[in-house]
């Protein structure tokens, strides 16, 4: 009754003026674009759990109860949680609709770039039809990734093939389609040659050109790389159906999506199988430039050397995530506290691992956490700090154990914010 009177009173004021202000209105108090209006939310919400932290605008009616005060602060930092998160939704797709256009502007600069580099190389050795036909495939590949970012102008435009349902940018799907580009762009380049061809022996040694004595390497490549982009889907896809890997959802995919985990951190299996990829797509494009009248002879060992790195980025999906588990509960005890059974109305500390997925630290993700006491849902209370959060974490979470629960032995199990849950473990709750 404490907490729910607080927030008809204290949060009334400011409250009230994010709910008149939350939406799209023009007045000068609103953020003009999802930008600005998720970066003034975040400010705000960071200003605020802090001050939380600090002990300051706590109302009087839950100032005298510690329980009262902490659920008070963490429905309030939840709520304003959900907004950020809101605002942060809405940026993200305010960002993919207009990351069409970018990717749009950026493949014909690219082109651009390809006919000034072919102008400047040809000042010695003149125009070649084998520099029309580059130019060539390259208009009709342009073409076609500004028709694919027309009519998938609303999620992320060329590059929405490779992004992944998690709203990331999927690594295995990013190498496939560069592999696939690429050699797309190699059989153009070859076609617009035999187009011009005027002679038959020339002829023939163009399609001679796409034998698979000589393309050997770059097409296993090819083939390895798009079954690997299938095959981690479908593994990801089973692990998380399984409980075995905790997947949220991003707001809106980044290009260091490519090289990291879902929090961020940069991870072996990404890295080396991006950079290896690039460097054996460099030395194939070369190969083209020098020899543009047959399709790029990768050499085996540089096709070996791709194929261990993607058979390591395949091992590092199988290894990644595990569910999260329970490991020992036990009643929370403050300095000066008598050791004691638990009782109704205690807080426990649950220890374990896995209770935070990656990319769930934001506060809106720990707020959806639930620990499970019996037949009760126990919403794990948010504990502001200077910077973050005390509880819940990675491996630790405190809750209290409500009234509800009837004394005896009943099962605790976490519910984490992805929806995956943990082992029972079972308490003994005293009168």
């Amino acid at each position: 009754m404490a907490v729910q009177e607080a927030r008809h009173t204290g949060g009334s004021g400011a409250g009230a003026r994010e709910t008149a202000h939350a939406g799209g209105c023009t007045c000068g108090d609103c953020p003009h674009g999802a930008r600005e209006g998720h970066r003034r939310a975040v400010a705000a919400f960071l200003s605020r759990r802090d001050a939380f932290a600090a002990g300051e605008g706590l109302p009087a009616a839950v100032a005298h109860s510690a329980s009262a005060s902490r659920q008070w602060v963490s429905e309030e930092l939840a709520q304003s949680a959900r907004a950020v998160a809101e605002r942060g939704r809405a940026e993200g797709e305010a960002w993919l609709a207009g990351l069409g256009r970018r990717t749009a502007v950026a493949v014909w600069a690219a082109v651009v770039l390809l006919l000034l580099a072919q102008a400047l190389t040809a000042v010695g050795g003149g125009w070649t039809a084998a520099r029309t036909a580059g130019l060539a495939a390259a208009l009709v590949v342009a073409g076609a990734l500004t028709a694919a970012s027309w009519f998938h102008r609303a999620r992320g435009g060329a590059l929405a093939p490779v992004i992944g349902e998690d709203n990331r940018l999927s690594t295995s799907r990013a190498v496939a389609a560069a592999w696939v580009l690429f050699v797309a762009y190699a059989v153009l380049v070859l076609a617009g040659q035999l187009a011009l061809a005027s002679g038959p022996d020339r002829r023939d040694d163009l399609v001679s050109g796409l034998g698979l004595a000589r393309g050997a390497g770059a097409v296993t490549v090819l083939a390895v790389v798009c079954g690997i982009a299938v095959l981690v889907r479908r593994v990801v896809g089973l692990r998380v159906l399984g409980q075995r890997l905790q997947k949220v959802r991003a707001d809106r995919p980044r290009a260091g999506d490519l090289l990291t985990d879902d929090a961020g951190r940069g991870t072996f299996a990404d890295i080396q199988y991006v950079v290896i990829s690039a460097v054996a797509l460099v030395f194939a494009a070369v190969r083209l430039a020098r020899r543009p009248d047959q399709l790029p002879d990768l050499p085996w060992g540089l096709a070996v050397v791709v194929l261990v790195s993607a058979a390591t980025y395949v091992a590092g999906k199988y290894a990644e995530g595990g569910r999260p588990v329970i490991l020992s509960v036990v009643r929370a005890r403050e300095a000066g506290d008598l050791d004691a059974p638990i009782r109704t109305g205690d807080d426990i500390e649950i220890r374990g691992a896995g209770f935070v997925p990656p990319g769930a630290q934001r506060a809106d993700r720990l707020s959806r956490m639930v620990v499970r006491i019996g037949a009760v849902n126990v919403h794990v209370p948010l504990v502001p700090v200077t910077g973050g959060f005390s509880n819940p974490t990675d491996d630790v979470l405190t809750v209290p154990v409500p009234a509800d629960v009837e004394p005896g032995r009943v099962d605790v199990q976490v519910v984490t914010s992805a929806g995956v849950e943990t082992n029972r473990y079972a308490i003994d709750v005293t009168d």
